[in-house]
């Protein structure tokens, strides 16, 4: 399946772009991540949230959707 993948912050500076399409035959979040670390090995040394479908997930999380979006740490105020 092929997965659109959002980054935002600096996520979407390690990567150089905000978004990107994947194509992806496994089936949860953490091997999706080690994917992700292969292709952007800065990546995992960063704290970060996985989203799907606009939903906060687990790294165990099954993917169910067609769209992540990995979000860093935010402040409130």
């Amino acid at each position: 399946m092929t997965i659109n993948v959002k980054y935002f912050g600096l996520i979407a500076e390690i990567t150089t772009c905000e978004k990107e399409r994947i194509l992806f035959t496994k089936k949860n979040v953490s091997e999706f991540l080690e994917l992700l670390y292969l292709k952007y090995p800065s990546l995992k040394n960063k704290d970060f949230q996985v989203a799907q479908n606009q939903e906060l997930v687990s790294q165990d999380a099954l993917i169910s959707g067609h769209e992540l979006a990995l979000l860093p740490p935010f402040a409130g105020g």
